[in-house]
């Protein structure tokens, strides 16, 4: 059988493949956003980009009504998008088998908030696997499809930032076959979710999570391993990996579907160790079922709820709750690891338009996406981060709370693929209860900040072809906005002048960025002639080109004490300018 080593989100795309998926739909978002990426290359699954979440799930319901396997692949905040139709699919259940993958962010490495999606599980009353490593993510992908067409429900396959990108072996696999054709079957009494229809599905979501539980005690991917039985650990996931490096000696009860939980099988383990623990990330999801069973076990007594966890951080739990003793001559793992703060790209268009946002004095409520790298100093242009598509309305709400000198301060700023993710109903709302703020769309033609991937104003989709162009100044008058402008944001001056009349306007108003983003292949990018240089003989050391912020530029002190001067490293340079519209003494030109 052939082997490879694959990521956990690659190692989830060939899962799916092997499991005679038939159509894929995601929308972009770290640490998932490469299993949508890597689905592409597998030509039998009809697999595209959605504007949201809540719509990528939509749309494989809809092929799995049609009797097709379908996946759905998000991180965990998407799925608060996508909450809507999936508490109701838990009541529809199936017709080809579904899956949803959510890829958590424990440490928040690019996420605004540690959600844990098991609690999610529980909530929708679908079951939940969780994937150890890279082998199993590809394994309980397939296993996902089978389960959900037994039981008749959506599943759920819950990743992390470490499964998802890390890498280990995988044995690859040939599709199943013998899958039924998909066809259209009509079955309103179970597909019409009409309160007379639910009323007779809810009996069923419940028995149905009883049966999976019995199922899930006699299920090999939750097993038993006796070791010591000093001590027997609950984990699930990637701290399964952790604790086995952390407490090589502890007995372990490895749980690969984290709900619903096998009962019977956790209080067989309980019963075979002296002390019972559970060891996992973020909440005490699996530790409180396990207490409500009225077993005695220690979980977030001595583990973290915050962050993600590691052996070393493991170790420590364990040892300062005096359970282990460390030896001297082995010593507690350090993290010494040296921070790395954020910084948008050189180059970036975001960065004059925040420059000059600031300079206005701007309120600017902000969005998910590159731009809100523009909270960070030294642009410091930015007040408000909440969730996609929320700058806008925050906006719109914060207006009506001000006095009329104050409310033209107020900006939103939002990205095209954020604003066409959830940005649209809110400045329809804005235009339709006319709040006077200013909105900036920045539109840099790409879903940047996970990878530049498409979206539907780019005008191509996930496998390249060319598409229809949502035209954003267009869509922005069918709402209701009577201003829209567009600006060149490498443009100081211009975008200046736009953003002081717009924000000085008494109605709601519309501003456009118009340069794509410095990365995107093709048009747009610079060339090698367009770097800048500084000439040290004309440089002052007024330190103007610093107020950007921008990477290639660095500060050089003077060896003599006086004062330093800037200097621009040319293989980070994209030649954009705007340093050099900052500076007042021409010290900044072409490289060439």
């Amino acid at each position: 059988m052939k082997k490879e080593i694959l990521s956990g989100n690659e190692a989830i795309a060939r899962g799916a493949f092997e499991a005679g998926v038939k159509v894929a739909s995601a929308y972009p978002g770290t640490p998932s956003t490469e299993i949508l990426e890597n689905i592409i290359h597998y030509r039998s699954i009809n697999s595209s980009w959605a504007p949201n979440e809540k719509v990528a799930l939509e749309v494989v319901i809809g092929a799995s009504f049609g009797g097709a396997r379908a996946v759905a692949c998000m991180k965990h905040v998407g799925v608060n998008v996508a909450a809507d139709p999936l508490f109701t699919l838990s009541y529809t259940g199936v017709g080809g088998g579904l899956l949803l993958v959510v890829a958590d962010d424990p440490e928040m490495h690019s996420s605004q908030d540690e959600q844990d999606s098991r609690n999610y599980a529980k909530f929708v009353k679908v079951p939940m696997l969780e994937p150890a490593d890279s082998f199993e993510c590809k394994e309980f992908t397939r296993l996902a499809f089978e389960l959900s067409e037994q039981f008749d429900t959506p599943v759920m396959l819950r990743s992390c930032t470490r499964i998802s990108h890390g890498k280990s072996i995988v044995e690859l696999g040939e599709p199943v076959t013998g899958l039924p054709e998909p066809k259209l079957v009509k079955n309103p009494a179970k597909l019409v979710m009409l309160p007379g229809n639910a009323r007779v599905r809810h009996p069923l979501v419940e028995e149905r999570v009883v049966n999976l539980g019995r199922h899930g005690d006699s299920w090999e991917i939750n097993r038993e391993e006796y070791r010591s039985a000093d001590i027997g650990i609950i984990c699930a996931g990637v701290t399964y990996q952790y604790v086995r490096e952390a407490l090589p000696e502890a007995s372990t009860l490895k749980l690969g579907m984290v709900y619903p939980l096998p009962k019977g099988k956790i209080q067989e383990f309980a019963a075979k160790v002296k002390r019972l623990f559970v060891v996992e990330e973020l909440d005490p999801f699996i530790e409180e079922q396990v207490k409500a069973m009225g077993i005695a076990v220690t979980g977030k007594e001595i583990i973290s709820l915050c962050g993600e966890l590691s052996p070393g951080r493991i170790r420590k739990a364990f040892s300062d709750a005096g359970i282990i003793c460390i030896p001297e001559n082995n010593p507690l793992q350090t993290e010494a690891i040296p921070m790395r703060p954020p910084n948008m790209c050189p180059g970036c268009p975001h960065r004059g338009l925040f420059y000059e946002l600031s300079r206005l004095g701007a309120y600017v409520t902000g969005d998910i996406g590159c731009y809100t790298l523009g909270f960070m100093p030294p642009l410091n242009a930015m007040d408000t981060c909440v969730c996609m598509g929320a700058s806008i309305s925050n906006a719109s709400g914060i207006v009506r709370a001000l006095p009329p000198e104050e409310q033209r301060r107020v900006v939103a700023v939002i990205g095209d693929s954020t604003f066409l993710h959830t940005g649209l109903n809110s400045l329809m709302e804005m235009a339709w209860n006319q709040s006077p703020a200013t909105v900036v769309i920045l539109d840099n033609r790409i879903t940047a900040m996970t990878g530049r991937q498409e979206n539907p104003a780019s005008g191509f989709t996930l496998s390249g072809e060319v598409a229809p162009e949502v035209k954003i100044p267009d869509l922005c008058k069918a709402l209701g906005i009577r201003h829209v402008q567009i600006v060149d944001p490498y443009d100081l001056d211009a975008t200046f002048k736009v953003l002081k009349q717009e924000m000085d306007r008494s109605e709601p108003s519309v501003v456009i960025t118009n340069r794509p983003c410095c990365l995107i292949k093709g048009d747009g990018r610079f060339k090698a002639d367009d770097v800048l240089f500084v000439d040290q003989d004309s440089c002052t050391g007024c330190r103007a080109c610093l107020r950007i912020g921008c990477p290639a530029i660095e500060w050089q002190p003077a060896p003599d004490g006086k004062k330093g001067k800037a200097y621009i490293d040319p293989l980070l340079c994209t030649g954009c300018t705007v340093c050099q519209q900052l500076c007042k003494f021409d010290a900044i030109g072409r490289l060439k």
